[in-house]
């Protein structure tokens, strides 16, 4: 297991939070986990209720993401919302969806916090690593009155954009 700092977007300054981590490798039964923790959580915006319905737009609001590049520019976009939505999109080029990705087996998310402290957990089949190369590991946070911030390993522009291929610096094990 490796895990990673996600560094949020100077132009989008977080409220409260004050730290992303995300964790991530095979587990023993062979799935991948993805284990999103949020430090300072106290003013963010979480979906009330529970869904695992595959549902677009979750990055209009607190969202951990998943990118997987094959390094030829073809990629696949993942979305996992805290309540258990998701949503997975193929790309065959830079911001060029060709559709959605229907994923082996839908993926299992958990949302546990305390006090200050959110973590989100995702499992994938591993098969969803088939054919990558690199990785983006990114999360979208909404905080009280609006304000959102955008995480990432890297950003390399005057604005947030999880889908420029220099985002995946990430090695897929």
């Amino acid at each position: 297991m490796q895990t990673h700092g996600l560094k949020f977007h100077p132009a989008f300054v977080p409220g409260k939070v004050d730290g992303l981590a995300v964790r991530w490798g095979r587990v023993r039964d062979g799935r991948v986990m993805l284990r999103y923790r949020l430090d300072g959580c106290t003013d963010v915006v979480l979906p009330k209720g529970r869904s695992t319905a595959r549902t677009d737009e979750l990055w209009r609001s607190t969202c951990f993401e998943l990118f997987l590049s094959d390094g030829g520019g073809r990629y696949r976009e993942y979305n996992f919302s805290p309540d258990g939505r998701w949503a997975a999109y193929a790309f065959n080029g830079y911001r060029n969806r060709v559709g959605n990705h229907d994923p082996v087996a839908v993926p299992e998310i958990a949302m546990d916090s305390g006090q200050s402290v959110l973590t989100v957990t995702v499992f994938l089949d591993e098969a969803e690593l088939a054919g990558a190369s690199h990785a983006a590991l990114t999360a979208v946070v909404e905080e009280a009155r609006g304000r959102m911030s955008y995480w990432a390993l890297r950003h390399p522009g005057l604005k947030p954009d999880f889908h420029e291929p220099t985002c995946f610096v990430l090695p897929v094990p």
